[in-house]
């Protein structure tokens, strides 16, 4: 099977599409004969070795993805060959024809679900999920702002916090990304390359500030989020690419709190709430993953420079 292998860290170019063996299922795997890949953020940091985590070279990227499942190893009895799944998480790698999985990272696809979207759920929806309601621990009529909602996790995180009752206001740096957040359901959307717009947002609220903020670099808001917060306002860290300076006080005078989030912190009984919460909101259609570009599987490069570029809107997919 063809499969993108990293034999050092560096640039995208780094990505070689190879043929590689075909991987068994052992005891609690299964095979999924993958659909679409959904390429992520911190598949780029770890594929340049900035990753804290880093993975034995060489290795394929990518931990979400989507397709049917092929095969399935011993004590396996949640899915079985031929069921429509989406990984959040894998063994092998999932930018690849067939990826290797254990079973509690293999949920089902409805069938009002296509593959792409399913590419587009693990990473993005897991994240927006546990930052939102495990994290921050939103509740309905809090007022949520959502810095770059345009991409994946900021629409992940737009889409369930309007669900959820919450008052929603984005910010994307381009007038498509920013009618893109409107139409996700977003009650008020910003201009965050605009000076003076984080002053709209407090305006917004006649002073009052922010529940719930989800950002996603802190390196660049995370000072300018603390004065705009609610009392008891909450920030949660899900990306940042450096270092910041902030006031303590305006934490101390608010009882604010500064949250830190990485999805793989989450427990497994955590993974499994959280996608059997979201496996309820796809079936009734609340939650629509939107994709921005796909690309084949070989124009891996491709795609990284482009989520770090931040230059699509939505999730970018790769088709094997």
């Amino acid at each position: 099977m063809k499969a993108i292998r990293v034999h050092k860290f560096g640039e995208p170019e780094v990505m070689k599409l190879e043929e590689v063996d075909e991987p068994k299922p052992g005891t609690g795997q299964v095979l999924v004969k993958v659909h679409a890949v959904g390429v992520n953020p911190v598949d780029c940091y770890v594929r340049s070795g900035l990753y804290p985590l880093k993975p034995a070279l060489p290795f394929t990227p990518g931990m979400d993805a989507a397709g049917i499942v092929e095969s399935v190893g011993e004590e396996v009895k949640r899915v079985q060959p031929g069921d429509r799944v989406y990984v959040a998480g894998t063994v092998s790698g999932s930018y690849a024809e067939k990826a290797l999985c254990e079973v509690s990272r293999v949920f089902p696809l409805p069938q009002n679900v296509s593959f792409a979207q399913g590419a587009a759920l693990g990473v993005p929806y897991g994240a927006a999920y546990r930052a939102l309601f495990h994290r921050a621990k939103a509740i309905p009529g809090e007022v949520v702002l959502v810095h770059g909602a345009s991409g994946g996790v900021g629409i992940a995180a737009v889409q369930l916090a309007r669900a959820a009752g919450m008052q929603v206001i984005g910010t994307a740096g381009t007038e498509s990304g920013r009618q893109l957040v409107r139409e996700q359901g977003a009650h008020h959307v910003f201009d965050h390359l605009s000076p003076d717009h984080m002053k709209q947002i407090l305006d917004l609220t006649e002073k009052r500030g922010m529940d719930v903020i989800l950002e996603m670099l802190a390196n660049v808001n995370l000072g300018k989020d603390m004065g705009i917060l609610a009392q008891d306002g909450r920030v949660v860290v899900i990306g940042s690419r450096g270092t910041v300076e902030i006031d303590p006080r305006d934490a101390m005078r608010r009882d604010a709190a500064i949250l830190g989030m990485v999805l793989m912190n989450a427990s497994e009984q955590d993974i499994y709430r959280i996608h059997a919460a979201l496996g309820a909101s796809l079936e009734a259609g609340v939650l629509q993953p939107v994709i921005g570009k796909e690309f084949p599987l070989a124009e891996g490069p491709r795609a990284h420079h482009e989520i770090m570029e931040s230059v699509a809107h939505g999730k970018i997919i790769l088709v094997p």
